[in-house]
């Protein structure tokens, strides 16, 4: 600090940084919680005041070219190298300070400590952001909005809100402003659509897609709605064997949706979870609604032998090319959007799917009135969101009939053509699970 000079800003930076000094070693004993949260409050509004000083030092750096005795090319470059930071955030520093010398209303409330950093950012942003040619009594009027704002919004507030601040300020430019910049953002968003499948060879498909928010808004809903209704009940964990498993999966979760189960706390909406709600989503479309192509449209042909239908080990065929389990393909031969084709010994059709195979709606309807929802132990799945199954195979003789039918959610229906497990059914009409050793 002695090298510092006598401007008045060196002599205020030396006594700051003595105070500061001087507080390094203090004993936080004695604050109270009151005093705690005032010295936060203090503590955030000093930064902010720092940080206006600084950025206005920053802008003055530029304009005297405090690069030039070291040879730098720009002065950001100077800065990050000086103060050690990365040159993003240099440049940032940079840019914020060249538009805290065009905004001085938001200048203001920066080295008043009532706008933080963060917040001066967005305001910023949108400011910068309006259309060249909105007359400058309106970008004054739209920066005089968004720093009272900043007194209750925090920075993501102020994001949304710095989107339509020109709603707020002259509604009428607004409007038409939204509408072109909507407009725009759509056909971008439609000119990048894009949707990659690539199988890697050991049975699996990796992915990657970008839609419009629209469709992304779609797509999370319908997901979300496949999650939190085919989750089990967390009551009754004794009884249910695979819910260590589902808590497995709970642990390794890497991104949060905040779902809440029967007014339960907030769990976690795992990866797999959503994986394996995007399949039941495909599983459930109707391919007969969709344009035709080769006869058969967007309908799914698995082409499985006798054998395997009986409980075989063999493979089926997709008309893809694929191929599946059998297991997966007995179980695809209980939906309707699936068309199970039957071979015999000889490879010739046995079967290729009679409407008497499924349950009606009407039939499916008073299985829910009957079984309330999934039939599995400790599942409470809601009946809406359930498939009907044949308690005897309809491969081998069983009937379409509500005494041998029951709804299994999703879950509890891939489970029950697991080969991994046995089950069997209670007297009172429900499903237990043991995994085969």
């Amino acid at each position: 600090m002695d090298a510092l000079g006598q401007h008045v800003v060196d002599r205020g930076v030396a006594v700051a940084g003595a105070a500061l000094a001087e507080l390094g070693e203090a004993s936080l004993l004695g604050l109270d919680q009151a005093t705690v949260a005032d010295s936060l409050v203090a503590l955030s509004a000093l930064e902010a005041q720092v940080a206006e000083l600084k950025h206005r030092v920053v802008a003055h750096a530029a304009e005297v070219r405090v690069e030039e005795p070291t040879g730098a090319t720009t002065t950001a470059t100077w800065l990050a190298h000086a103060t050690r930071t990365t040159r993003r955030a240099a440049r940032r520093a940079v840019h914020l300070a060249g538009a805290l010398e065009r905004f001085a209303v938001l200048r203001a409330g920066l080295a008043a400590g009532r706008v933080n950093l963060e917040q001066a950012q967005v305001v910023v942003r949108a400011l910068e952001e309006l259309p060249d040619d909105v007359p400058s009594w309106v970008v004054a009027e739209a920066e005089r909005a968004l720093v009272e704002l900043a007194a209750s919004h925090d920075a993501d507030d102020l994001r949304v809100l710095g989107d339509r601040v020109l709603a707020l300020v002259a509604p009428e430019v607004g409007e038409a402003h939204e509408a072109k910049k909507l407009a725009d953002a759509e056909k971008d968003a439609d000119r990048a659509t894009k949707l990659t499948l690539t199988p890697d060879g050991s049975g699996r498909v990796h992915g990657r897609f970008v839609v419009p928010e629209l469709h992304a808004a779609m797509l999370r809903k319908m997901l979300m709605a496949l999650v939190v209704h085919d989750r089990p009940a967390a009551a009754d964990a004794a009884t249910e064997t695979h819910e260590a498993d589902e808590a497995d999966e709970a642990d390794e979760a890497d991104e949060t949706d905040g779902a809440v189960l029967g007014g339960g706390p907030p769990r976690r909406t795992t990866a797999e979870e959503l994986g394996r709600a995007f399949c039941e989503l495909l599983e459930r479309l109707d391919g007969r609604e969709a344009p035709k192509v080769g006869g058969t449209g967007a309908t799914v042909v698995v082409t499985m032998s006798l054998e395997t239908l009986l409980g075989g080990l063999a493979s089926a065929v997709l008309d893809t090319g694929d191929r599946v389990a059998a297991h997966t393909a007995r179980r695809l031969a209980c939906e309707a959007g699936i068309v199970p084709v039957v071979l015999d010994g000889k490879g010739q059709v046995l079967d290729q799917g009679r409407a008497q195979r499924f349950f009606t709606r009407a039939q499916v309807i008073a299985l829910g009135a009957r079984d309330g929802g999934c039939t599995a132990e400790g599942c409470r799945t809601a009946a809406w969101f359930c498939h009907a199954h044949h308690d005897d195979p309809w491969s081998t003789g069983g009937r379409t009939d509500l005494a041998r039918g029951r709804l299994l959610c999703p879950s509890h229906h891939r489970r029950v053509h697991d080969p991994a497990y046995e089950h069997r059914i209670t007297g009172d009409n429900r499903v237990v699970f043991t995994r085969r050793t």
